[in-house]
């Protein structure tokens, strides 16, 4: 079973790994462009993760 801080640092994961496949999708099928600025999201939602979760005690 995974501890609410698991669960949460998952998700951040999850929604960057998201992002980055939309990216490149949207890189190769849509516009160049428009890929560029989805890929920007994935530093942001690492950072945004980051800034959530840290002090969050991982000792559970």
């Amino acid at each position: 079973m995974l501890s609410p801080f698991h669960r949460a640092k998952l998700a951040f994961m999850g929604a960057a790994f998201i992002s980055f496949i939309l990216s490149v999708s949207l890189w190769f099928l849509v516009d160049r462009e428009v890929g560029l600025f989805v890929g920007l999201w994935v530093p942001a939602i690492h950072s945004l993760g980051t800034l959530i979760l840290v002090g969050e005690d991982d000792s559970s």
